[in-house]
């Protein structure tokens, strides 16, 4: 058994990250490690990514902290071509025990322990999922909003407010009620609602250019 393998979580020295580091695009930060977690080779780690015990990385998620930090707490799979992505207001803390499903997409926002993120999940930045609440496929935690501990999100619905409250997606009119007060374009882009669009890029397009 190498040193790679999942089921050597128990071995001293499970993942050598002299081994490790040429396998998978991880540009260092000052996050770390846990040696018992596994990375796999075409998943991205970049910035200030922490890694807790038995944490699982699966190919081709993206663990972004070059504008914040991503914290991954004990026993968390992050599946396959999952985005997580932390902010320098609003860090992503994942808790323990938690799933990030398969093209999760989550952005500053704080996962409590033994949380369900199913696939194609979105939760915003300030957002909060409480412990042992669960986002089925394809739903939404929106932009500041608490998410009640041990909430089921259907699959495509929204959840939007603090406390959060549940929306189908043909409510539109509902959702905006609640979702207008939660300042979207402020939190996630640092601009005020109405900003143009060709403003709003330049400014994304400065903040994800080359370093330096």
């Amino acid at each position: 058994m190498d040193t790679l393998s999942p089921m050597g979580r128990n071995r001293p020295g499970a993942l050598d990250t002299e081994k490790v580091a040429p396998e998978y695009a991880y540009r260092a930060g000052v996050g770390s490690i846990d040696p018992t977690a596994w990375v796999a080779p075409t998943s991205v780690l970049t910035g200030e990514v922490s890694l807790g015990p038995g944490a699982r990385v699966l190919h081709g998620a993206v663990l972004n902290g070059d504008r914040g930090p991503v914290v991954v707490g004990e026993d968390v799979v992050v599946m396959e071509n999952a985005v997580l992505r932390g902010r320098s207001e609003h860090p992503l803390v994942i808790g323990d025990a938690v799933l990030v499903g398969p093209h999760a997409h989550l952005s500053g926002a704080r996962i409590e322990d033994e949380v369900f993120v199913a696939t194609g999940v979105s939760v915003f930045a300030g957002a909060v999922a409480g412990a042992r609440s669960e986002l089925r496929v394809g739903s939404v935690l929106h932009v500041n909003s608490h998410l009640a501990p041990g909430t089921v999100v259907p699959i495509g619905w929204i959840a939007a407010g603090r406390p959060a409250q549940l929306f189908s997606p043909d409510q539109h009119e509902q959702l905006w009620t609640v979702q207008e007060g939660l300042d979207f374009p402020g939190t996630m882009y640092g601009v005020p609602r109405g900003t143009p669009m060709r403003e709003l890029m330049r400014r994304q397009s400065d903040a994800y250019g080359p370093p330096g």
